[in-house]
């Protein structure tokens, strides 16, 4: 098929702004993340087929967040170190390569905007700014630490991780 280098160009730049896996992924559940009674961020898990806990990065899912407020890329990959560190996940040496790598691909985000991350196993993480994909860390490691954030057992969060895995019951087929 000949089509206008035009026409490919374009089709080439809408297959990279939205993830090929977003048509299969469905709400498995979600919540809010708030920090003195402020809300931060809106946070759903999506998935192909509802997910248990322990076998959560056995297969893609994305991780979409709705920023109640401004935050600079800086802050978002430091706390998220903060967090790897936390869970003592990675080494030092890894968490000065991830918080560069979050430093490149994260952008600063305002009120209402949609960070998304999706889980690839064995590959990394891609990342998505409102439906426009922003980069990726091609890290299994990095993904797996990352996303731990929110779905270890040992989560500094342990109510918004329920709500993210809970709706899983209530979800048709």
């Amino acid at each position: 098929m000949n089509r206008p280098i035009s026409t490919l160009i374009t089709t080439i730049g809408l297959l990279a702004a939205v993830p090929a896996e977003a048509e299969q992924f469905r709400l498995q559940g979600g919540g809010s993340l708030k920090w003195f009674g402020l809300k931060i961020y809106d946070a759903k898990l999506l998935t192909p087929q509802p997910v248990s806990s322990p076998e959560i990065f056995q297969s893609p899912f994305a991780l979409e967040l709705t920023y109640a407020r401004a935050f600079s890329r800086d802050k978002i990959a430091e706390r998220s170190i903060e967090e790897i560190k936390r869970l003592g996940l990675g080494t030092p040496t890894q968490h000065q390569q991830w918080l560069a790598q979050m430093n490149a691909v994260f952008p600063n985000v305002q009120s209402n905007d949609r960070l998304r991350g999706v889980h690839r196993p064995g590959q990394g993480a891609q990342f998505y700014l409102n439906d426009r994909r922003i980069g990726s860390i091609d890290d299994p490691e990095f993904s797996r630490a990352f996303f731990s954030i929110w779905f270890d057992p040992k989560t500094a969060e342990p109510s918004l991780r329920a709500s993210l895995f809970g709706a899983q019951a209530s979800r048709a087929p």
